[in-house]
C-alpha cells in the first residue's frame, strides 16, 4: 500500500501553503489573465492574419488553465493567506470564465463519482460523467460531450456547495466571483464590442478543449476499478506543460497528492493489484481521439 507521508510535497513556506513549487501554476495563471488583457490592448493593431492564431492559442490556453491551473487549485490552496487565495481566485474566475469557488465544486462532484455510469434511476453522481447522457451503458459521443457539455447546466451548484459543508463566506464569494466574470465581459463589449465579437467564438472554443480533454481523461477507463478511474498519458512536454495532468489515474486514484509527486505516486501505485488496468494512451487527452478505440 502506499504510504502516503513518503510522497508529501516539500515543506509550506511563509508564502505557500504546500509547495515553493506552486509558484509555477501561479505565475502561470497571472501569465493566463495577463494574455487575455494584452490580446484586448492590441486588438486594434492586430491584423486578422495575428488575431486567428493568437485567438486559437487563447482558447487553448482556457483549457489549459482549467485541466492545470485552476484544476490544482480546486484540491488545496496556494498560499497561506486567505486573502491571497481569494484574489488569485478571482483573477482566475476572469481567466477562465466561471467561478473558481463553483468549479471546485462541481469538481468535488467529479471525484465523487469518477465519471460513473448511470445507475437505476439513470442519474450519475459526477454531474459531468461521459456515461451521463450515454445511450445503452456506453459513453457519449466526444463531440455532443465536448459541443454541448459547456452550455449544460440544471444542476443547484449554491445548494450543493452548502450540502457539502461549505461555509455561507464561500458561496458568497462563488456569487462575487461569477458576478464578477459576467461584469468583466459587459466591460469588454462596453469599451470594444468589435473585440468581443471576436473573442466569443475563441472563448467557447477554450471550454470546447477543455471538454474534450476532461473526456478523454475517463474515455476507455473503468469507472468500477478505483486504481483505473482515469486514463494517463505520460507525455513528457505535456506533463511539464499541464502540471502533470497525463498521471489522470493516478489522480483520481490518490487526488490529494500534490502534482509535483505525481510520477512518485505512478511509481508507487505500479506495485499494486491491478495496476496494469490503467487504459495509457501515447498523446495528450487533448488529442486523445488519435488513440481512442471505437
Amino acid at each position: 500500500m502506499i504510504n502516503s507521508t513518503e510522497l508529501s510535497p516539500p515543506k509550506p513556506s511563509a508564502v505557500f501553503a504546500h509547495s515553493w513549487w506552486d509558484i509555477i501554476p501561479v505565475s502561470m495563471g497571472l501569465a493566463h489573465f495577463a494574455f487575455q488583457i494584452w490580446l484586448f490592448m492590441a486588438f486594434p493593431h492586430l491584423s486578422w492574419w495575428a488575431l486567428v492564431p493568437l485567438g486559437l492559442l487563447y482558447s487553448y490556453c482556457i483549457a489549459w488553465n482549467i485541466e492545470s491551473v485552476s484544476h490544482n487549485f480546486t484540491h488545496y490552496d496556494y498560499f497561506t493567506s486567505h486573502p491571497l487565495n481569494r484574489a488569485f481566485g478571482l483573477i482566475e474566475s476572469l481567466a477562465i470564465g466561471f467561478s473558481q469557488q463553483v468549479y471546485k465544486t462541481v469538481h468535488r462532484r467529479h471525484h465523487i463519482g469518477n465519471s460513473d455510469r448511470p445507475d437505476a434511476q439513470g442519474v450519475t453522481r459526477d454531474w459531468y460523467s461521459i456515461y451521463r447522457y450515454g445511450k445503452g451503458g456506453l459513453a457519449e459521443s466526444v463531440w455532443t460531450y465536448a459541443l454541448i457539455g459547456p452550455f449544460r447546466g440544471g444542476n443547484d451548484i449554491y445548494g450543493e456547495m452548502a450540502k457539502g459543508g461549505r461555509k455561507m463566506n464561500d458561496v458568497r464569494w462563488a456569487k462575487f466571483e461569477d458576478r464578477a466574470h459576467y461584469a468583466w465581459f459587459l466591460l469588454g463589449f462596453l469599451l470594444n464590442w468589435k473585440f468581443m465579437l471576436y473573442f466569443l467564438p475563441f472563448y467557447y472554443l477554450g471550454h470546447v478543449f477543455s471538454m474534450m480533454v476532461g473526456y478523454y481523461e475517463h474515455y476507455q477507463a473503468n469507472p468500477d476499478l478505483p486504481i483505473a478511474w482515469g486514463v494517463s498519458t505520460y507525455t513528457r512536454l505535456y506533463n511539464l506543460l499541464w502540471l502533470n495532468n497525463g498521471y489522470h489515474a493516478e489522480h483520481h486514484y490518490r487526488p490529494r497528492i500534490h502534482w509535483t509527486q505525481m510520477k512518485k505516486l505512478h511509481s508507487a501505485i505500479m506495485t499494486e493489484d491491478h495496476a496494469q488496468d490503467i487504459h495509457v494512451i501515447r498523446y495528450s487527452h487533448l488529442l486523445g481521439f488519435l488513440g481512442a478505440r471505437p
